[in-house]
């Protein structure tokens, strides 16, 4: 597997903190390296969102799968990333 950005994506995440960014895809990697990425996901309620989240610290991942691919829709903060 392989994970996407969508434009809105990065400059979502060229707002964040450097040290914020660094750890965002740092465990994005660990998640895509192993065997099963899905693991450390969580199926969403609101599918007008996306079908999964990572939690990364106070940090949320929003995503959906295609093929073998996982589309990155959205990434910010626990507080402001449901709304």
């Amino acid at each position: 597997m392989d994970y996407v950005f969508k434009p809105s994506v990065i400059r979502d995440l060229k707002k964040l903190q450097k040290l914020i960014q660094a750890r965002v895809i740092k465990k994005l990697d660990f998640f895509i390296d192993s065997e099963d990425p899905l693991s450390f996901a969580e199926r969403l309620n609101d599918v007008a969102l996306g079908e999964f989240r990572f939690r990364i610290g106070d940090y949320r991942v929003i995503f959906n799968v295609e093929q073998q691919d996982i589309i990155i829709l959205a990434i910010g903060h626990r507080k402001n990333i449901y709304k």
